[in-house]
């Protein structure tokens, strides 16, 4: 795989217009593209079609299923209609939840299966968070690598893991796919994400794609950006 090829633009926008015109000017540059609840809620799962028109040929669909199995088993069937490529649901539903999710998934055609993923700690949550207010006694680290282990256990084909927890996170699961949010130049806002690092490392660490938004959304030169500020480290090298 090209390490431009792993990774993914989030398309932080509610604009349709907005979206196609990035994607008509990322395709080129990287595997993938990000939708989340900011375009499917106002404009629907159509807007795949949308999006794949204008070039997007792989589409990660993250709206965190989280619901009882039948519900979150329906929406993978709809997700799946659409031909997503990977999509993502809370490990927290549990068990029964994500099986549920696989055999979806798997009673489709294999060319047509959308990978799965399993979100275990938002990347927003800090420990002081995950004690204090959600009441689990494990660290962070502990708590993603128990509910990560436990997706993978139910079929799921993969986890979302900060940069931060992508080493552990692959002793956990062994072999799945890890998807890296959080990804930030040193210099770069944290935003919203409260445990960040950057590509190089979490893919040294063993993640299998990166995701990227607002720095290469908002970049006059993605090419440049990509190789100057995230897929390679200080002395050049990957």
């Amino acid at each position: 795989m090209g390490i431009q090829r792993k990774v993914i633009c989030a398309l932080d926008t509610s604009s349709v217009p907005e979206a196609v015109a990035t994607i008509r000017r990322l395709a080129p540059f990287v595997g993938g593209f990000k939708v989340g609840h900011a375009l499917t809620l106002p404009h629907g799962l159509g807007v795949v079609e949308t999006l794949r028109d204008a070039g997007a040929q792989r589409i990660f669909l993250d709206l965190k299923f989280h619901d009882i199995p039948n519900s979150v088993a329906l929406a993978v069937r709809e997700a799946t209609r659409h031909g997503v490529w990977m999509m993502t649901l809370h490990a927290s539903g549990g068990p029964a939840m994500m099986t549920a999710a696989v055999e979806e998934a798997q009673s489709h055609s294999e060319e047509c299966q959308p990978i799965l993923l399993a979100v275990s700690v938002l990347t927003s949550l800090n420990q002081h968070i995950l004690t204090d207010h959600m009441g689990t006694d494990r660290t962070i680290v502990e708590h993603m690598a128990y509910l990560s282990k436990l997706a993978v256990d139910c079929g799921m084909d993969g986890v979302v893991s900060s940069p931060e927890e992508v080493k552990e996170i692959r002793r956990a699961i062994g072999h799945g796919v890890i998807v890296s949010p959080g990804i930030r130049r040193p210099d770069q806002n944290l935003n919203d994400h409260s445990r960040t690092g950057t590509g190089p490392q979490a893919l040294a660490d063993g993640a299998d794609y990166l995701v990227i938004g607002r720095g290469l959304m908002e970049s006059p030169d993605p090419e440049k950006t990509l190789t100057d500020y995230y897929l390679f480290d200080a002395a050049g090298s990957h």
